[in-house]
């Protein structure tokens, strides 16, 4: 484990000790009783905001958090899209994650509790995460938010909605976004790249992990080329809304989401930050991972950026 980060190193080896089941050997309920049992000791108290909301659109619930010192009416507002294979997660496994942003952009945070696989694979989760990127335009006055200044982001799975959401947006079939924050997403469902043979196991999601979460999120018949489930096999990148694009590196995930980011350096405009010693997930692990919040710290001010470029242009 040459080069680990002393506190993903420690984080590993609490695991070791737990002897928890490989996912991949659990059922889909199994993994989602796990998950939302064990995430909270790995996260740090969370921060107060200025306000929280539960509301639905039709079926799907919504969490909302209006961060200290966001405007009571238009504020800047961030879609963000919870990680978890499509499988596992809810936004209360990432709240802490969305108060964080919230507060440090003095944002409105909507988190949709999307539909997971296997009851509802493939593109379900995608239906549902645009039908809130719409309604969220179509009616900021609901939200207190400004609706030409929405962005979008997420987490593994989530960082892939989110990527996926951003094409649509720059084709026309979702609402026009500002920004995209991307944090170690999945843009390719080859699951070949060589970061998967290096950090196959022993550095938290694993290989069969990842091949376990595939399995159940695409139909039989899916097309992993489609650009909806692997996004970095779109024809073209140009256009999408600018990318904050976070990468741990010892990570499977990590080779298809640098290839991702130097795609989006060569068509758009993109702001990449590796942390070299740290695992997948680390965001997500603020209570032991102190660069989760460097991480988020630095998403933050690329947001900012980004939203004060597209304030400029519509001048």
């Amino acid at each position: 484990m040459t080069g680990l980060d002393i506190s993903a190193k420690c984080l590993l080896d609490m695991a070791a000790s737990d002897n928890a089941p490989p996912i991949e050997t659990l059922s889909p309920a199994e993994a989602r009783s796990g998950f939302l049992e064990g995430f909270a000791p790995l996260q740090k108290p969370l921060e107060d905001v200025a306000a929280t909301e539960e509301r639905f659109l039709g079926p799907l619930r919504l969490r909302i958090w209006r961060g200290q010192g966001a405007p009571v009416e238009r504020a800047p507002a961030l879609l963000y899209l919870h990680g978890g294979g499509w499988v596992i997660g809810a936004p209360e496994s990432h709240e802490d994650i969305c108060r964080i942003l919230a507060n440090l952009a003095g944002a409105v945070v909507v988190s949709p509790d999307y539909r997971l696989a296997p009851d509802d694979p493939f593109p379900a989760a995608i239906d549902d995460c645009a039908a809130v990127l719409a309604d969220m335009a179509a009616h900021g006055e609901r939200y207190g938010i400004d609706p030409a200044r929405i962005a979008v982001g997420g987490d593994s799975a989530g960082g892939n909605l989110a990527a996926v959401l951003a094409l649509m947006a720059r084709d026309g079939t979702a609402p026009r976004l500002t920004a995209q924050i991307l944090i170690y997403p999945v843009t390719d469902q080859a699951q070949d790249s060589d970061s998967y043979r290096r950090y196959a196991q022993d550095f938290g999601l694993t290989a069969a992990g990842m091949a376990w979460f595939r399995a159940h999120y695409l139909p039989e018949d899916a097309d992993r080329t489609d650009w909806r489930l692997s996004p970095l096999l779109a024809s073209s990148l140009h256009g999408v809304a600018p990318a904050f694009v976070a990468l741990a590196g010892h990570d499977v995930l990590y080779d298809e989401g640098a290839a991702y980011a130097k795609r989006l350096q060569r068509e758009a405009t993109v702001i990449v930050r590796t942390w070299p010693g740290q695992i997948h997930g680390f965001v997500s692990m603020g209570g032991i991972i102190p660069q989760a919040r460097e991480a988020l710290e630095a998403a933050a001010v690329a947001w900012a950026a980004f939203d004060a470029g597209n304030s400029q242009a519509r001048r």
